[in-house]
C-alpha cells in the first residue's frame, strides 16, 4: 500500500492534490505544531490579475498549539468577507456557478476544528472531481508519539501497513531511503506538474489555491490534473 502524509492545508494548490491522489491513503499530519504564516489556514487566488492572499483566522487561544488542537475563529464575518472576495474575483470564471456553492458550504460550516474542516473540504473536493481517496488523521492512529521527523513518518507507515511512502519533492534532503528500506518501505518522491490553464489573464500564475484551478476548469479536467505528478 502506498501512503502519503502532509499537514492539513485548506484549499491547497494542485501539487498537494497530486500527492494526495498518487496514494492509496492520505494522512493529515495534525499532531505536530501549528506554524503561523504557513499554508494551513491561508492561500492565494487571483484578484484583478494579481496574486491575493486570503486567510481564515484562527482563535486567539490556538496559538502555540498542535494542529489538532487549533480552532478557527467563530466569527463568520471574516469567512463571509473571504467568500465575497472569491465571488467577485471569479465573477466571470466558467466554474463559478458550479464550484462556488461548494466553497460557500465549506467556509460557512459551523465547524471550528481546523483539521476536521480541512479533512471535510478535501473529501468534498475529491467528490466534486469524482476521485475519492481515503483520508486519515495522524492523531487518530495508535503509534509512538515520542518519535518525530523521519521516525514519526516511518512509524505511521508501519502502523498502516504501507510498503511505499511518497513525499513531496521538496523533502528529498529530509529522509534517508536506507532507513525506510530497513523498515520494509520504499521511499519515493513526487514532482508536481503545474500545467498551465486559462486564467483569464495574459500570463499564467502557477501554484495558486485549488480554488483558482476549479474556477477555470471542469471537474473532469481537474481530475486529470490531479493525476499528473511525476513519481521518482
Amino acid at each position: 500500500m502506498r501512503i502519503a502524509i502532509m499537514q492539513p492545508y485548506l484549499f491547497p494548490y494542485v501539487g498537494y492534490f497530486q500527492l494526495l491522489h498518487c496514494a492509496d491513503a492520505f494522512v493529515l499530519l495534525d499532531d505536530v505544531a501549528f506554524i503561523k504564516k504557513g499554508w494551513i489556514n491561508r492561500n492565494r487566488i487571483l484578484v484583478n490579475g494579481a496574486e491575493h492572499l486570503f486567510t481564515i483566522p484562527i482563535a486567539s487561544g490556538s496559538q502555540n498549539k498542535l494542529i489538532k488542537d487549533t480552532h478557527l475563529h467563530t466569527d463568520q464575518k471574516c469567512r463571509r468577507k473571504v467568500l465575497t472576495t472569491i465571488r467577485q474575483a471569479y465573477s466571470t470564471a466558467p466554474g463559478l456557478a458550479r464550484f462556488f456553492p461548494l466553497i460557500e458550504h465549506i467556509l460557512l460550516s459551523s465547524e471550528t476544528d481546523l483539521t476536521t474542516l480541512v479533512l471535510r473540504s478535501l473529501q468534498l473536493i475529491n467528490d466534486y472531481v469524482a476521485a475519492p481517496v481515503p483520508l486519515l488523521r495522524s492523531s487518530a492512529i495508535d503509534k509512538n508519539n515520542q518519535l518525530s521527523g523521519q521516525g514519526r513518518i516511518i512509524e505511521l507507515c508501519k502502523r498502516l501497513g504501507a510498503t511505499e511512502y511518497v513525499n513531496a519533492s521538496g523533502g528529498v534532503e529530509l529522509y534517508a531511503s536506507s532507513d525506510f528500506a530497513n523498515a520494509g518501505i520504499a521511499l519515493r518522491f513526487l514532482q508536481p506538474n503545474l500545467q498551465p490553464y486559462p486564467q483569464g489573464t495574459t500570463a499564467f500564475v502557477p501554484g495558486l489555491s485549488v480554488i483558482d484551478l476549479l474556477m477555470h476548469n471542469t471537474p473532469e479536467q481537474a481530475r486529470a490534473m490531479f493525476g499528473q505528478g511525476t513519481l521518482r
